[in-house]
């Protein structure tokens, strides 16, 4: 067993590797390469065995990843791929996972925890949004979106999952009555890429292939139901926005929106009149993901030049880059905070 670091900053790659990163420094401890072993049965007419006219050889496929994310407590490390999502033990040199979640049949492109990290759940472009039970196997719910799942978030009352599709659709799945409360489409036919929930459940902000960011208020309505209502349309990018994301909690009085975009730069707007405080520049090629620190004060970002950076909010500047991927770094996870107090 390791040590476990205070701040665990981990990036998944195009080479099939995922790496660990020692956020300060920027030297790579720990690398894992995703693979999976598979028997297959060969047709040999010049060699029989006790299987027949056949010979079994075991392969080794390597396996993509399209989404990082670390449990509350630092655990473990969720890596979504095509079509498992694998579970690390981040306290360990074992190049295997623990656990491994098969129902999926399609990429898997979102996944996340609920907060006390009892449960996981996760989007694929099989069209389902998943939910996962960690203390027990297998898929716990299931639920229909009818067009490949680009994105799924967590509406911090831990209580509604909001997922965006291929079509340009946006959806809210109530937990609790276990259907679909609310519906709707900012742009037809246009891919919804990324959701974000601002922390205290008042934003949320959908980002699609227009370059367009759509930004709602939360409202509650008599029911438990949350009901969006239109607050600002933003014109973020002329690229694709790969990524959105409101700033944490300890952030405030600062309320930040990054966009990452496949223009090569992040933008960082705030929340307050949606104006353009910052424009990272720095990666050479599209920048897949973005995440900031517990207190808003860096960001994480990961780019098809096959870099991670890490950003400082207060100047816009880059003051790390993590090298070692060879193919483009396409998802990145930080978690910098406490652990969640034990109940």
């Amino acid at each position: 067993m390791m040590a476990q670091p205070s701040v665990i900053l981990a990036t998944g790659s195009y080479d099939h590797t995922i790496r660990f990163w020692e956020a300060k420094s920027g030297r790579c401890y720990r690398t894992i390469q995703v693979q999976e072993s598979v028997s297959l049965f060969l047709h040999d007419l010049n060699f029989r065995s006790v299987v027949g006219d056949f010979v079994m050889i075991d392969l080794s496929i390597f396996q993509q990843v399209n989404r990082l994310e670390i449990t509350p407590d630092k655990r473990y490390l969720a890596a979504a791929g095509n079509p498992h999502i694998r579970l690390y033990d981040v306290n360990s040199n074992s190049p295997q996972p623990v656990m491994s979640y098969d129902s999926h049949t399609n990429n898997v492109m979102a996944v996340g925890f609920q907060c006390d990290g009892n449960w996981m759940y996760s989007g694929s472009e099989d069209g389902t949004v998943k939910i996962w039970d960690l203390r027990a196997p297998g898929c716990q719910r299931e639920y229909e979106s009818r067009a490949a799942v680009n994105t799924v978030v967590l509406h911090p009352n831990q209580t509604e999952l909001i997922s965006g599709d291929q079509n340009g659709n946006i959806r809210v799945w109530d937990l609790t009555a276990n259907s679909c409360s609310c519906e709707l489409v900012p742009e037809v036919d246009t891919a919804v890429r990324s959701l974000t929930v601002m922390w205290d459940g008042s934003l949320v902000v959908a980002a699609n292939n227009h370059g367009t960011c759509y930004v709602w208020r939360l409202l509650r309505g008599t029911q438990t139901m949350t009901n969006f209502e239109p607050l600002h349309k933003l014109q973020a990018h002329n690229g694709y926005i790969l990524k959105c994301l409101l700033s944490p909690e300890f952030c405030e009085p600062h309320r930040y929106l990054a966009t990452a975009s496949s223009d090569h730069t992040v933008k960082i707007w705030n929340v307050d009149g949606f104006t353009l405080e910052k424009t990272l520049t720095g990666h050479q090629r599209w920048v897949w993901d973005c995440v900031f620190s517990v207190d808003g004060a860096y960001l994480i970002t990961a780019s098809s030049d096959s870099t991670a950076r890490l950003w400082s909010m207060s100047t816009g500047e880059d003051i790390r880059v993590y090298q070692g991927h060879h193919k483009a770094t396409v998802c990145c996870a930080l978690h910098d905070g406490a652990e969640p107090s034990a109940a």
